[in-house]
């Protein structure tokens, strides 16, 4: 039997996914939202979380990691992911939180039965459809300091914050968002920040 924490922020699409996988006999599936999956996790010891990457309320992203750290007995449960193409920054984040498995979200349910077995047995899955997401993914112009930045900027900080923050100088500040700027493409800090919450790099 295959224990697996289904993880998605929309109650009905989260509901009626999480019946459709009951159908298999061999998959044992309880779900939770992204808030509730550390505490979930905890309790229920999954064997694999399917997550969706896209999180209504952005904390999804940071707690991938989180995820896949949280052992039962030593062993971390598999990571697998609910992705699109059309988000190469999330595609990266989860690869770099250690995701063996990524299906299209796109794709057809029959998709993600295959993905949640063979991750399950410990090898790698990935949809041909998300390929040009990941070669996007590699093409991402932010550093990890700059992507720090742009979050605070985000969530409304002033440059004065952002610096107390990050320990950062004001100055050292500014050469960061005017680089940010500079390599999304952006006309300022408030285009930097949509050009890149719609790739998915925050």
């Amino acid at each position: 039997m295959i224990r697996v924490l289904l993880v998605h922020d929309e109650c009905l699409l989260r509901s009626v996914l999480a019946e459709w996988l009951r159908r298999e006999p061999d998959l044992r599936v309880e779900e939770t939202t992204w808030r509730g999956a550390p505490a979930r996790l905890r309790a229920l010891r999954p064997d694999i979380c399917a997550v969706d990457l896209e999180s209504s309320d952005g904390c999804g992203v940071p707690l991938l990691g989180e995820l896949s750290r949280r052992d039962r007995d030593g062993i971390p449960p598999r990571l697998l992911v609910l992705a699109s193409a059309s988000r190469p920054g999330l595609l990266k984040r989860a690869a770099e939180a250690g995701a063996l498995g990524y299906v299209d979200k796109e794709g057809s349910p029959d998709r993600l039965v295959r993905a949640i077995r063979r991750v399950a047995e410990g090898e790698r899955f990935v949809d041909d459809s998300l390929g040009f997401g990941f070669l996007k993914a590699a093409e991402m112009p932010l550093t990890r300091r700059e992507l720090s930045v742009l979050s605070l900027a985000a969530e409304g900080a002033s440059v004065a914050e952002i610096a107390g923050s990050l320990h950062l100088s004001n100055g050292t500040v500014r050469n960061y968002m005017a680089a940010i700027t500079r390599k999304t493409g952006a006309r300022n800090r408030i285009d930097a920040i949509r050009i890149s919450q719609g790739e998915g790099w925050l």
